[in-house]
């Protein structure tokens, strides 16, 4: 991937390696264009995130490489950030960074994501736990507070697949992407969970073309060997929908690469 601004670092709690071996890997693979987005610190789910008083020292690490690196590859500054109504904070939201992703790993504070809470979907119809999801994206697009939309189509992560066509269901919230002008993620670490693909799936890849969405390319790395893998498929993925650039940010403002 000639972008590739989604992946993390060791403060999220979750993740490993140094920041200098993910650039290393993205230097190797042909990467352009590396963003670090870790997991932006709130009040709430603290285990698998950075502190508050540890966004100093995020912001430090990543403008040391920066420079460090600056002859071989452009390192990009940002954070992944929760949607959770109640628990955003304006210390993130209003953060000196190159771009904001908006993702959604929260069903009214339920993780649906993250294998601790498997469980709770046995509880669930999923036809409706899809449509909450991807109204609670909309509502994401519709908060104009991000400037990325993080791994679209998360819920499928485990497979449990609705009965609902799956293109209706995220048709809304498409709609509210395009209306805030964001850009829709390609990510690929949905290859190493269970569903085995990529978010978003083709079919919606092909869906926001028509809309005329533009994309951004993301590892979602949290291990330096995880930095561009699947970068052939997922490329593949957004030039069968039509795609010929994709998005890069400084200091929130966008532009395009062609790729």
């Amino acid at each position: 991937m000639i972008v590739d601004l989604h992946n993390h670092t060791t403060l999220c709690n979750h993740a490993e390696g140094e920041v200098s071996q993910y650039i290393e890997k993205a230097i190797a693979t042909g990467t352009k264009y590396f963003g670090f987005s870790d997991h932006a610190p709130m009040d709430f789910d603290p285990k698998y995130r950075m502190k508050f008083d540890e966004m100093l020292t995020y912001q430090k690490d990543i403008l040391e490489v920066k420079e460090c690196y600056k002859d071989k590859c452009e390192i990009l500054f940002g954070y992944e950030v929760d949607y959770l109504e109640g628990h955003m904070d304006t210390r993130v939201l209003n953060a000196d960074v190159d771009y904001l992703i908006g993702s959604v790993h929260f069903i009214e504070e339920w993780g649906f994501d993250n294998p601790e809470f498997i469980g709770h979907y046995e509880h669930e119809d999923i036809d409706v736990i899809w449509q909450k999801y991807f109204d609670t994206v909309e509502k994401m697009a519709q908060s104009n507070l991000f400037d990325i939309v993080g791994h679209f189509d998360l819920i499928k992560v485990f497979k449990y697949m609705p009965k609902k066509d799956i293109n209706a269901l995220a048709h809304d919230a498409l709609i509210a992407i395009k209306k805030a002008d964001m850009t829709l993620e390609l990510n690929v670490s949905g290859f190493r969970k269970p569903i085995k693909e990529a978010y978003p799936s083709a079919s919606l890849v092909q869906k926001a073309y028509e809309l005329d969405i533009p994309i951004t390319f993301g590892s979602d790395a949290h291990k330096p060997k995880q930095v561009s893998m699947f970068s052939d498929e997922i490329i593949r993925i957004a030039k069968d929908a039509g795609y010929t650039r994709c998005a890069i940010y400084r200091k929130r403002k966008r532009e395009f690469i062609n790729f």
